[in-house]
């Protein structure tokens, strides 16, 4: 039976000292394929599912004690609520939750599901009982409004959606033009017309279930990224690219040990939260930390780090901005050893910050949703503060022109990865149908990321900027289109232009330059920001809405709307 448990606090000294001798027993499973699959000596295996041939054997070890007790998860709300599942309980859970998709919900192999959970325990239970069962997943950020749902319902296909009752409403306003759509699984303590309860349905599941054997090259799971034009894409990565795609970087980049205890703090809709809540350190069998926190507090962040025996915490550079401005020292962080970031470029100057602060580097690496860890800062090597680390395997990085040629150390240029004959296994499958997409994002021998960068004379990769109009924003990805979408339909919008615009804290902040209906232009011009703000919130997921606005009297008289969004990002930011 799933169930939370009250637990009373403990000190850290005594988490510790668990989990320190708990490590004198642990060893690990046999990643040397693994990793030299990812260095490129080995071949993928034609079959592999991570439920069975890495979660299994991590339950086989505890039972034959040669892993240590040490959860499997570790989950926290913060107000006294606390849930640890072994491997082997997380086994026994998965099965029974994979039973609940394939008989009640009546899904099958390969069937898609939208999973819309906040930081809860069921959404790595999902995430498992999907692989199992191999039934493809498509996480969604607990922020998407009825507009989102119903376009990711309807361009997936999905035949079932798993949320919980906060979007209930939203689900069931717009579930009657999504015809594909079958089944509506709930997690609540409630129940709801029209809607299957996931709890009750755990509760009385059977515990056995065979593990469907998966092709290496079989989708698992699709994540929607946002583009400059249009609404967001879908990305489809298979059975290993995502969870072997990390062997060697969870070395090199997480410096995952056998003791670890990983936070990561990345949003449950995005790959960060795949690659470092689940694959990475579950794949090296070491505990995934989980704080529910719904929105981001500094004080619980660090009481948090204080109080749990947390090694290794990773979060966006945008946390750490608003982190440095307390008083650190005044914090205990008795087992943090190991911090990191990405999503978005960290300021030097919060780098020195923290560390003058804590002791302790910033690792931060680079990556995207359709490939994984592209470059890192390795554990180990230098740091050069602002750079992006080096490539991490296996990809070949380089910088290159228009015409895929590589360009010289120190000249900036597209950031691209060789494919050479074949992608890298680790490398996303495809843009769900969209052949156009699918075609763009490839150059000679290259795949074009769409970042532009240089890389210095020691191998280092340097951020520049975004050669599309894509803003990244506390790392979120927020394409323009669909902002100046939701603009434009409120009254009071003619026409709009959406760039970025630097900001202290966040690095970059959405913008909108609005020219207003002639009925609207003598409204008070603060009330009105609020109103089309508020507006956008509702419209689209709330994190897309621009937090800046200015009210001009027409935009830039230009071909394309791209072009537009460079003449105005360039009075944002100036020439780059």
């Amino acid at each position: 039976m799933l169930c939370l448990h009250a637990l009373p606090v403990w000190s850290c000294q005594s988490l510790c000292r668990a989990f320190q001798n708990d490590n004198k027993r642990f060893t690990s499973l046999d990643l040397s394929q693994y990793e030299a699959i990812n260095r490129g000596d080995k071949e993928v295996p034609e079959y592999f599912n991570f439920a069975s041939d890495v979660l299994d054997q991590w339950s086989k070890a505890e039972k034959d004690g040669s892993r240590a007790s040490n959860p499997a998860l570790w989950w926290i709300d913060g107000k006294g609520k606390e849930v640890r599942w072994s491997f082997e309980e997380l086994g026994v859970l998965s099965r029974k939750a994979a039973n609940v998709l394939s008989g009640p919900c009546g899904l099958q192999r390969g069937d898609r599901v939208v999973l819309i959970l906040p930081r809860v325990p069921e959404w790595w239970l999902l995430n498992v009982a999907c692989i199992r069962s191999g039934i493809v997943f498509l996480p969604g950020t607990p922020q998407l409004t009825a507009k989102d749902i119903q376009y990711r319902l309807q361009v997936s296909q999905a035949k079932c959606i798993i949320t919980h009752d906060t979007l209930t409403p939203a689900v069931d306003s717009i579930s009657s033009s999504c015809p594909f759509l079958k089944t509506k699984l709930l997690l609540s303590e409630g129940r709801r017309g029209g809607w299957l309860n996931f709890k009750e349905l755990l509760d009385v599941a059977p515990s056995d279930h065979s593990c469907v054997k998966t092709k290496s090259d079989e989708p698992m799971t699709i994540y929607f990224t946002s583009g400059t034009t249009g609404s967001p894409k879908m990305a489809e990565h298979s059975q290993s690219s995502l969870a072997l795609g990390l062997a060697l970087s969870g070395r090199s980049w997480l410096d995952i040990r056998p003791s670890d205890i990983i936070w990561n703090m990345s949003d449950t809709g995005w790959v960060k939260a795949g690659l470092g809540s689940v694959f990475a350190p579950w794949l090296r069998g070491i505990t995934v930390f989980v704080h529910s926190m719904p929105q981001f507090e500094p004080r619980e962040f660090l009481n948090t780090l204080s109080q749990y025996p947390i090694t290794t915490v990773c979060s966006a550079p945008t946390a750490y901005r608003m982190l440095v401005q307390h008083d650190l020292t005044s914090y205990k962080f008795k087992s943090l050893r190991h911090c990191l970031t990405g999503g978005e470029p960290l300021n030097p100057e919060v780098m020195v910050q923290w560390k003058r602060q804590t002791g302790l580097d910033i690792y931060e690496g680079y990556g995207q949703t359709e490939v994984g860890i592209i470059s890192q800062n390795e554990k180990g090597k230098k740091i050069k503060p602002g750079s992006m680390g080096t490539p991490a395997p296996p990809y070949d990085v380089q910088i290159i022109d228009e015409n895929g040629n590589i360009l010289p150390r120190g000249e900036e240029g597209d950031i691209a990865i060789r494919i050479k004959s074949k992608r890298p296994f680790c490398f996303f499958s495809r843009y769900v149908d969209n052949p156009e997409k699918n075609a763009s994002v490839f150059r000679g021998n290259f795949y074009i990321t769409g970042d532009r960068g240089l890389m210095d004379e020691d191998g280092y990769l340097w951020f520049v900027g975004r050669s599309d109009d894509v803003i990244i924003s506390s790392g979120y990805r927020i394409g323009p289109f669909e902002v100046e979408s939701a603009l434009i339909e409120h009254p009071a919008v003619v026409e709009s232009a959406v760039v970025s615009s630097p900001d202290p804290v966040r690095g970059e902040v959405v913008k909108a330059f609005v020219v207003l209906s002639p009925s609207f232009a003598s409204h008070n011009p603060e009330k009105l920001t609020l109103e089309l703000q508020e507006h956008v919130k509702k419209v689209t997921a709330p994190y897309k809405y621009p937090r800046k606005m200015e009210f001009v009297q027409e935009l830039p008289k230009t071909i394309t709307g791209k072009i537009r969004r460079n003449v105005l990002r360039k009075k944002e930011w100036g020439p780059i």
